[in-house]
């Protein structure tokens, strides 16, 4: 499914099946997850996407070929592909640990071809091995939505009582791992999102409310995940003196101006970007031990206008993910 212009639907068309370069590995696609990156791609609020584009970062597969140098997989062997695709390896960010704010750094579904297709190529270093036990459908989200998730959760401190604003796919797996490191999650929704209010609570938060509301304690911290920038002030309100708010989007709408008061008190407002391969060996090897199951909603390859459509309004719990595999391959998926 490729995107030819931002702000129209995706387009099918076939195209050859690439042949890995040097380092690379080729993946016959099994699932691909759709996340809310890639509707501020499709959308044109993230302005440097190459074109024409085959979009999807939560990419699961098996590899079926390996180029040059890949000598890290070998062909059957199943793994997963993230949003960030390559970095320079020589820059400051890169020689710091920092890889995620690489001056070169170049993004899968974004500046290379990603997962909504049946073959993808990507570089061997920047794929994980899926932990056994996780289903195609089920592995997908972790790869995108559990990275940035656990990044975000990891830049909120040590907080007790957490506040997520935003309970969608990340959220769903953040709230997991954070109940398993004995913290207290509270949700906040959309005014009057009943439905979704609910989820949050099956998924082990202690309280759900509308975003304009504050809870019923100071939260230690607040991760914000929906693109709303008034959620930056809202959240700021939430949190006790000390505080951290992580927003933990690539792309928010402008934040309104706040009173230095609710900032004051060495609170503290911070962005993450992207993610670092150590945040997905760390991920990776952590969610299997809580152990974190994502709730999903499948969709055909052919009707990813519909789910990213979906994803836009809010009409499901939990991910999306399409579904792109042959029919003898079913058995992996569920």
């Amino acid at each position: 499914m490729m995107l030819e212009e931002p702000g129209t639907p995706l387009r099918a068309v076939d195209m050859p099946v690439p042949a890995p370069g040097a380092g690379q590995v080729l993946i016959r696609v099994h699932a691909c997850g759709i996340c809310r990156t890639d509707l501020h791609i499709v959308d044109g609020e993230l302005k440097e996407p190459k074109l024409p584009l085959v979009p999807g970062h939560q990419i699961v597969g098996t590899v079926v070929a390996t180029g040059e140098g890949a000598g890290r997989y070998a062909a059957g062997e199943r793994v997963g592909v993230p949003w960030l695709g390559s970095t320079c390896n020589t820059c400051r960010y890169c020689l710091s640990g920092r890889e995620n704010l690489c001056d070169s750094a170049r993004f899968t579904g974004y500046h290379i071809n990603g997962g909504f297709a049946e073959y993808a190529v990507a570089d061997y270093r920047f794929c994980f091995p899926v932990p056994a036990g996780y289903p195609d459908l089920q592995a997908a989200p972790l790869l995108c939505a559990g990275l940035i998730g656990y990044r975000s959760l990891v830049m909120a401190g040590e907080a007790e009582r957490l506040g997520i604003y935003g309970f969608g796919a990340a959220a769903h797996i953040v709230v997991q791992v954070a109940r398993f490191q004995g913290r207290h999650v509270y949700a906040f929704t959309r005014p009057g999102d009943i439905r979704t209010q609910k989820f949050a609570r099956d998924m082990g938060a202690v309280w759900a409310g509308n975003s304009d509301e504050l809870p019923p304690e100071e939260l230690d911290a607040a991760i914000i995940f929906a693109p709303a920038g008034e959620l930056v002030p809202a959240a700021l309100r939430a949190v006790a003196r000390g505080g951290v708010v992580v927003c933990g989007g690539i792309h928010m709408s402008d934040i309104p101006s706040f009173p230095y008061e609710i900032l004051w008190g060495e609170r503290v407002l911070r962005s993450v970007a992207n993610l670092t391969r150590r945040d997905g060996e760390e991920f990776m090897a952590l969610a299997p031990l809580i152990p974190v199951r994502t709730e999903v909603k499948s969709y055909p390859l052919e009707a990813a206008n519909q789910a990213l459509d979906d994803l836009r309004y809010g009409r499901f719990n939990g991910a999306a993910v399409l579904v792109i595999s042959d029919p003898a391959e079913q058995d992996r998926l569920v």
